[in-house]
């Protein structure tokens, strides 16, 4: 490393220095803080909204809220299902009854465009066996107002109203469901998840006061996280289910992030250092690599901001938040705890229990047992390097296949439990009634006309292939609306195309705006195709600077993005197989709908991604470090594994454990979300970096740490490592590409194992 990366000060040297002179007044004011944060993100997930699948500038958008205001019984969002039992809705009783409701409801404060059977006798109103109907009204205001309405007046309208039993369903009260099953669901995973996740930490580290620490940091990350998201939706809408990955990302990267520390930790004092001069050296190293991982994945889940749907946006509010709080209480809060506890943080070792003798803490240790292993498994790999290589990468690619017949849709009630009262209501409306109720496309037709100029319109719009029925035109002022049921599907491709043909059909003088579900999906699916190559531009550009900044090479950053992208094929195509195709979905109680919702691969690329270039960080700063003291490719290479493999393998299958409780949600794109990204963890620590990485390495030879002579100076004088610099390492042996033979069996000498105190593996 040059002059210049020895004599700049390190990144973190300043709270270095403030952690270890002043550990209790750090800890004083992370506390503080804390508790400032318990307060102000208190009621969080009340004011978020569970939406947010809608381009805010789309076509369907400003139709849709053009016709809510002019229109307000065009865009019901709420929808009474009257069951009349044994009776038929024609019975006097029965529309004596829905009578009184539809007046109680016209009383109702916030509520307007009412409609029912009763009053416009619509065939689309009634069932077809004759014993439901329907009362249709709108709820004006926001998502919040709406669903603070809905909870006023739900009491007085559902269940027994003399000889009619009555639900709620509609958009407003599948949302609202949806919003509390989240909040509870999200409950019950950070129940599951601590215990266990506590269980697994004293297995790693053996010392319950070591395990502790992680999840201190963890829930330092996610109780500031929520008061971020909280001051943000007093600006800007955030959906609820930006909790589920505050929780994920909380936990599961501050538990990476502190297993990292702490483990430093514990090797710098076990040799010989205070717990001062210990918690300073880890801070320049680990420490280094914990910041830099932490910005590779801050970056990742940034790309989601050029997205317009709030939903995906909410995504990165979240996860950039948690991400640089966990990063932050890592590297404050925690080195201040380790100052205080020093050699105490070995206390209370519980492994002792399952012992039939005691030993020394030394020999307890499980670093040097588990790193030779990991150095024989890199061994085995790299002497098989092409066979490895090959069989992995196809065996990726095959597990990757089922995407390829992908289907894109909208969330609907179908997300919702099976027993969901809002579930039901829109499952009877489904089955039960005639046409597709709430599947129609609605033409919005702005600019002066005649009745005339109405009918010649619709006339046209009659003759578009696809249409079933078209009713109206519905006037006011200068304004009117058609209704226009597909043939087909509510949501298929054919509805799609009738979107496409209404919008290019000519409309002579008239302005037109096509909305609907169908509309909305189109926009959707646009929305994500013109800005989804921006976001995979922001990602692969940084994290191949980020990368390059890392390790000085060339073709290691481009190794990072393709090996990244590799390890989530596994994932994509469990998406498919599973939820789309329905494969498993009695065991994993959720209901297919046949397509995928259109923003959540997006979502699982981004948060999946950058927690796989967490665990690519962990172990190249370890490779890079070996090279640049010893400039021997593959024994860095074997010395990187060793040292990390473990910790990787450990965090991941903590951190799968954490999305796995997300994904025992009920609603089914957070259980969706919570499975796929477990798996795709999985797959990226115990598949690509312990087999595919060492494999291609060891391919790429003397190539791997070349970079031309303008791209070495710029890393020398602006690039980062873990490690502290070597002194001289001999001449030629550091020259990138000089060939040097790992010891046998791939393992790290002694002498380096007992001159070395730099280890972080697990």
């Amino acid at each position: 490393m040059s002059e210049v990366n020895r004599s700049a000060p390190p990144p973190v040297g300043g709270w270095t220095r403030f952690v270890t002179a002043r550990p209790r007044l750090a800890l004083l004011a992370a506390l503080v803080i804390t508790a400032l944060a318990v307060f102000a993100g208190s009621g969080v997930a009340d004011r978020m909204g569970s939406g947010g699948w809608q381009a805010p500038d789309a076509e369907s958008t400003y139709a849709t809220d053009v016709l809510a205001r002019e229109f307000p019984a065009s865009q019901p969002n709420l929808l009474l299902l009257v069951d009349s039992g044994s009776a038929t809705v024609d019975d006097p009783a029965v529309a004596a009854e829905a009578a009184r409701l539809v007046e109680r409801l016209e009383a109702e404060p916030g509520i307007s465009g009412i409609g029912s059977y009763w009053v416009t006798g619509s065939p689309a109103l009634r069932s077809e066996d004759g014993h439901e109907a329907i009362i249709a009204a709108r709820i004006g205001g926001d998502e919040k107002t709406a669903g603070e309405t809905l909870d006023r007046i739900a009491p007085a309208f559902a269940g027994e109203r003399g000889p009619v039993k009555v639900s709620l369903g509609g958009p407003v009260a599948v949302q609202h469901e949806m919003q509390t099953i989240i909040q509870e669901d999200l409950l019950r995973a950070e129940l599951i998840a601590l215990p266990v996740t506590l269980v697994l930490l004293v297995m790693v580290f053996g010392s319950a006061v070591a395990a502790m620490l992680p999840l201190g940091v963890g829930i330092v990350a996610i109780l500031g996280t929520n008061a971020v998201l909280r001051g943000l939706t007093e600006f800007t809408d955030v959906s609820v289910f930006a909790m589920n990955l505050t929780t994920a990302l909380g936990l599961g990267l501050a538990i990476d992030y502190a297993l990292f520390i702490v483990r430093r930790f514990r090797e710098e004092l076990a040799g010989g250092a205070d717990p001062r001069t210990a918690v300073g050296t880890t801070l320049r190293t680990a420490g280094r690599t914990v910041l830099f991982s932490a910005l590779t994945v801050a970056v990742s889940l940034s790309a989601m901001l050029v997205f317009p749907q709030y939903f995906l946006r909410s995504f990165a509010y979240a996860g950039i938040a948690v991400v640089l709080l966990a990063a932050a209480a890592a590297l404050i809060l925690l080195p201040a705890a380790l100052v205080l506890l020093g050699h105490r943080v070995n206390a209370l070792d519980l492994r002792r229990l399952l012992r039939r003798s005691r030993r020394t803490a030394a020999a307890e240790a499980p670093v040097p047992e588990a790193g030779r292993g990991w150095a024989r498994f890199a061994g085995l790999v790299m002497r098989r390097a092409p066979v490895f290589a090959i069989v992995t990468t196809v065996g990726l690619v095959l597990l990757g296949l089922p995407f390829l017949g992908v289907k894109f849709g909208t969330a609907d009630d179908r997300q919702l439990p099976a027993g969901a009262e809002s579930r039901v209501v829109q499952e009877h409306i489904r089955e039960g009634f005639p046409g597709s109720p709430g599947g129609g496309l609605e033409m919005l037709i702005e600019g002066e006309g005649t009745p005339a100029a109405y009918a010649a319109l619709k006339g046209r719009i009659e003759k578009v292939p696809g249409v079933l029925r078209v009713d109206g035109p519905v006037t006011a002022d200068s304004a009117a609306y058609v209704g226009v049921l597909p043939d087909g599907e509510a949501v298929g491709e054919e509805a799609q195309q009738l979107v496409r043909d209404l919008r290019a059909m000519p409309a002579d003088s008239f302005d037109t705006s096509v909305t609907g579900t169908a509309a909305v999906l189109v926009d959707s699916k646009d929305a994500i195709a013109d800005r989804l190559p921006w976001a995979l531009a922001i990602i692969v550009v940084v994290t191949l600077l980020l990368v390059f900044l890392l390790t000085g090479s060339v073709l290691i950053p481009i190794q990072a993005v393709v090996l990244n992208a590799l390890s989530l094929t596994a994932m994509f195509g469990a998406v498919v197989w599973v939820f789309q195709d329905g494969n498993l979905s009695g065991i994993l109680a959720f209901t297919s709908t046949g397509d995928i919702e259109t923003t959540l691969p997006v979502l699982m690329f981004c948060v999946a991604f950058g927690l796989s270039m967490d665990y690519g960080v962990f172990l190249l700063s370890r490779i890079k470090e070996e090279y640049d003291r010893t400039g021997d490719h593959e024994r860095s290479v074997t010395f990187g594994l060793s040292r990390t493999g473990g910790l990787i393998t450990a965090a991941a299958v903590i951190l799968a454990v954490v999305m796995v409780a997300i994904g025992t949600s009920r609603v089914t794109n957070t259980k969706m979300l919570g499975l796929g990204i477990a798996l795709a963890v999985l797959m990226d620590a115990m598949v690509v970096r312990s087999l595919l990485v060492p494999a291609v390495m060891k391919l790429t030879g003397r190539a791997t740490w070349w970079a031309p002579r303008p791209l070495r100076a710029f890393h020398q004088r602006f690039g980062l490592s873990e490690g502290e610099p070597a002194p001289a390492a001999s001449g030629t042996k550091g020259a990138p590409g000089d060939p040097a033979e790992p010891a046998a069996g791939g393992e790290i000498p002694e002498a380096t194992r007992a001159g070395e105190k730099v280890s972080t593996g697990a």
